[in-house]
């Protein structure tokens, strides 16, 4: 396996089986547009859950999976629409790239990738959008072989509008998308603060799920549950306390006392995330429009005036 992606003392990705078969594709160090993937193995093909977000990420991945099986990758599934799970789906040439409604229509909405003046500069690669062409509305059931896959819209706007599960109930594996993130400030801006709660609690907690790869940072267990929502509530408050005493988003976030937040990595989305909380506390409906392009230079001045880090 290649450990190319590994430039500017990120690490090399870590090929992981989760379970027999089930392999998570985890990419240090989990920050700005560096997720992870995974994929399963079938006598006849593979299954990939999402992309990486530059061409040379993607490629690396690729040959993680051709040291495993000389399978095709028959299917690509996408948890959302964002660029990291998104980006590198040009290269799965020959696969049916499945993702739901909203997954398309986001991809397609957001287009080719960017960074400056918002993100230090990436070396994307040569890259095409290829969005879901096989969509749902709900979920659909993949077999990878004899193995049930559910692939399940959450239901309610949480990290986006178009969060998606991928759950194998018999051997008690989730892959969460970007609705769980390990050792990384979550990031809610696109989505809704109190949807991420209610889909945490009442779709991904009750799954009873034993091992989970989260969309950045490190496989868990259901432990990795908790502290994004402990984080989602902190949000919450800080928002009901600085709202009403006349405070924007950023001037809340500069006196917030991130606690043991402080330790994830990516500490200015908590600007991103306080713009969401306010524009709910306004009555905006979960996913609903606010001023991304507002909150992103707010989080630059969080950050010192600088574009925010990213290592992809």
């Amino acid at each position: 396996m290649s450990d190319a992606p590994g430039r500017d003392g990120t690490g090399a990705p870590r090929l992981q089986e989760v379970s027999e078969g089930i392999f998570a594709y985890v990419q240090p160090d989990g920050s700005w547009w560096i997720n992870n993937t995974g994929f399963l193995a079938g006598e006849r093909g593979v299954a990939s859950v999402d992309a990486c977000s530059t061409e040379r990420r993607t490629r690396a991945y690729l040959e993680a999976i051709r040291s495993v099986t000389d399978r095709p990758v028959r299917t690509l599934v996408n948890t959302h629409h964002h660029g990291d799970h998104t980006f590198g789906n040009y290269l799965f040439s020959g696969a049916t790239v499945v993702g739901h409604e909203g997954t398309r229509e986001g991809a397609l909405a957001w287009g080719k990738p960017f960074d400056e003046p918002y993100w230090t500069k990436v070396e994307w690669g040569d890259v095409e959008i290829e969005p879901p062409f096989l969509t749902y509305a709900d979920g659909v059931t993949l077999w990878v072989d004899d193995l049930r896959c559910e692939v399940r819209h959450v239901g309610t706007p949480a990290h986006t509008t178009n969060d998606s599960v991928v759950w194998i109930p018999e051997r008690r594996v989730l892959f969460s998308g970007d609705l769980v993130f390990n050792g990384g400030t979550p990031f809610l801006m696109q989505g809704s603060i109190a949807g991420a709660i209610t889909v945490l609690e009442e779709v991904v907690a009750p799954l009873g799920a034993e091992t989970i790869v989260p969309g950045h940072g490190p496989v868990g267990g259901p432990e990795l549950i908790e502290p994004v929502l402990a984080y989602a509530r902190f949000v919450q408050a800080t928002a009901a306390a600085a709202k009403p005493a006349g405070l924007t988003p950023l001037e809340a976030a500069r006196e917030a006392d991130l606690g043991p937040f402080a330790e994830l990595t990516d500490s200015e989305r908590i600007v991103g995330n306080l713009h969401r909380a306010y524009a709910e506390l306004d009555g905006v409906e979960p996913g609903g429009a606010i001023d991304l392009a507002g909150a992103l230079n707010d989080m630059i001045a969080y950050n010192g005036g600088r574009p925010l880090t990213c290592r992809a």
